[in-house]
């Protein structure tokens, strides 16, 4: 009977240490994976900005719209102003779920709408957050 309650003992305590042991394997594998990702979002903005000017370039939004100066559209920074006073949405926007707010003409705006159905359409919607993260970069 002691033998029993001794071996009993002994496989317990066994069974107790090891799952010390996988609790802390798996505190440290979660807390290397929360590493990797703070480390992923840390290096995102930068990424996700020259992501947003290589595309405001590669589709022609420079051709209408400069940083500082009104050209054919509104400037960059005049853009993001109104976008920020009136707390509007800068990818719905571009994806044509929310009205023009800032250059509300509607001959601006159906050379806007044709411009962002030709341009932008085909873009994702990471690829819209970086444009609209490039141009709240603009300084």
């Amino acid at each position: 009977m002691r033998k029993s309650v001794l071996v009993l003992g002994l496989v317990a305590a066994i069974f107790t240490s090891c799952g010390d042991k996988k609790k802390e394997e798996v505190k440290k594998e979660v807390e290397t994976k929360v590493e990797e990702v703070k480390k992923e979002v840390a290096a995102d903005p930068v990424d996700n900005i020259a992501l947003g000017k290589q595309l405001f370039t590669d589709k022609t939004c420079t051709t209408c719209h400069q940083p500082d100066a009104k050209v054919i559209g509104p400037s960059i920074k005049d853009i993001v102003k109104v976008y920020d006073e009136q707390n509007g949405n800068l990818v719905k926007f571009l994806k044509g779920e929310s009205p023009a707010i800032v250059d509300t003409d509607p001959g601006q705006v159906a050379i806007m709408k044709a411009n962002l159905d030709g341009f932008v359409k085909d873009l994702s919607g990471d690829e819209l957050a970086a444009l609209a993260a490039y141009m709240r970069s603009v300084e």
